[in-house]
């Protein structure tokens, strides 16, 4: 389009691929104005075996293609293939560059299933960080709920993101994640969304979100 001449700025019309706009430029394509996209940010309870991604090579489901949205949309972080709960989806900028950047430390917590029963030394060792992987894991918390004759039930709370991090750790002392179970991130919480569920965050919560995100109410 611009190297038909198609667009313009201010008036003037962009031959020039990759020119810079500014904030109050106005900008027409085919003598309609572009608008400025409302930002907007979406809460999911992703299902398992659905793509933390706005696209995928392989044809497989992607939480993009879950949510209706006037906007484009793209995920915050990301959550594994086989785990389920609670994801973020942004066009806001900002937001998404505070939630993701490490120096944050942004809590996530899980729900997770363990085949056969942990030990609580076991738990305690992981809580003060293992090595997994070429890196020693940082300190997180760690929540037993219940153990069955199987299987143990456990709330953990994590303040960084490495892949598929939380299995990592259980396979470093011998259990498998048999179900892996986002429930909170921030401030933010499922509530009663159902698997493939979606919502809209509201402006208080956002609101909200970024204040926590800046140090407040921690």
């Amino acid at each position: 389009m611009i190297l038909a001449s198609r667009v313009r700025v201010n008036g003037i019309v962009v031959n020039q691929l990759g020119y810079k706009v500014h904030p109050d430029d106005e900008v027409m394509v085919d003598d309609q104005h572009i608008g400025k996209a409302d930002k907007i940010t979406y809460v999911i309870n992703k299902p398992k075996n659905v793509i933390s991604s706005a696209s995928d090579d392989r044809g497989r489901i992607t939480v993009v293609d879950l949510i209706e949205s006037p906007e484009r949309v793209y995920p915050i972080g990301r959550l594994d293939y086989d785990s389920s709960g609670l994801l973020l989806l942004s066009n806001d900028g900002d937001l998404t560059n505070m939630i993701i950047h490490p120096r944050f430390h942004i809590p996530k917590v899980y729900e997770v299933t363990i085949d056969g029963n942990v030990a609580d030394e076991v738990l305690q060792k992981m809580a003060q960080g293992i090595m997994v992987d070429d890196y020693m894991s940082a300190p997180c918390n760690i929540e037993r709920i219940k153990d069955n004759k199987k299987t143990s039930l456990l709330k953990m709370t994590l303040y960084e993101g490495h892949n598929r991090q939380i299995r990592k750790m259980f396979a470093s002392v011998g259990f498998k994640v048999v179900k892996l179970h986002r429930i909170a991130e921030a401030n933010i919480t499922l509530g009663h969304l159902r698997s493939g569920e979606y919502r809209q965050l509201k402006p208080y919560e956002i609101k909200k979100l970024k204040e926590y995100l800046n140090g407040g109410n921690r």
